[in-house]
């Protein structure tokens, strides 16, 4: 089956339930699922109902689809993200971004979890990213083409919306929040990275480090969406000052972050 005929199946198993047109798509990453609460909601539906959609693993994802209005605008929200590490193939991970195309979306939103590589970084920080290091050594775009999604060959030089990332910045000046501009570094996972890869990704321009999100900004390019990524700093990646990885302490980090990603979030839509 062709990936658009794929994408048509799923997009009429979610019309069955709703018949709101998305005008912007939310997908939650760790310890932020709780955005999708500010919902108003029209339908929920289970990863696990809707056949051919992946289903997501990684703790503190719940894996349900949402579709209402947030602030106002015709939103789909995904809450639970789907990862390399889970398994899942790259063109798996970013069915949700090529879905909420398929429907409408105009405006992809993504918040992520990830580690600190800049010294100045602190944990709770909110940064917006502006360019990636694709390192996971693989890319959603790879095999046959399918042209009625998107294009062969997506530039990817503004893949992260420079009128977004201003609207997030003004927004969060405002509530005196200043948000870092980061260069997010994508690895696969699902292990953390050694001293010297820490020094690698610092030395090549990375600013923060995380196991998702660069999939889904490349699908969204090729699909045609606009983008926007919030990362909340959960944990310091400084090679000589590291400490043992502790989950909860960084699944606890994006929920204390997660009521102002939600005022950026909600404080964007408004603009558009």
């Amino acid at each position: 089956m062709a990936l658009s005929d794929e994408l048509a199946a799923l997009e009429r198993q979610i019309l069955a339930r709703t018949a709101i047109v998305p005008k912007v798509a939310v997908l939650l990453g760790t310890g932020l699922g709780g955005l999708a609460e500010k919902l108003k909601a029209d339908c929920r539906i289970p990863y696990g109902e809707l056949t051919g959609m992946p289903v997501s693993t990684a703790e503190s994802h719940k894996g349900e689809v949402i579709v209402g209005t947030l602030a106002g605008v015709p939103t789909i929200a995904f809450s639970g993200r789907l990862h390399c590490y889970e398994g899942y193939a790259a063109s798996q991970v970013v069915v949700p971004v090529r879905l909420a195309r398929k429907l409408g979306a105009q405006v992809l939103i993504m918040g992520s979890a990830v580690g600190g590589l800049d010294p100045e970084y602190r944990v709770g920080d909110i940064a917006v990213i502006e360019d990636h290091l694709n390192l996971m050594g693989v890319n959603p775009l790879v095999g046959p083409n399918d042209d009625k999604v998107g294009p062969r060959w997506p530039d990817m030089i503004d893949t992260y919306d420079a009128k977004l990332r201003a609207a997030a910045i003004e927004v969060a000046l405002k509530r005196g929040v200043r948000l870092h501009q980061a260069c997010y570094g994508a690895v696969l996972g699902p292990n953390l990275e050694t001293r010297a890869e820490y020094r690698m990704l610092r030395t090549l321009g990375a600013d923060v480090v995380g196991m998702s999100t660069v999939p889904e900004a490349i699908a969204a390019v090729h699909c045609g969406l606009r983008t926007l990524v919030l990362a909340v700093i959960t944990d310091r990646c400084l090679p000589d000052a590291l400490e043992a990885a502790n989950v909860p302490a960084i699944i606890a980090a994006a929920k204390g972050a997660e009521p102002m990603m939600t005022e950026i979030i909600t404080g964007v839509l408004a603009r558009l």
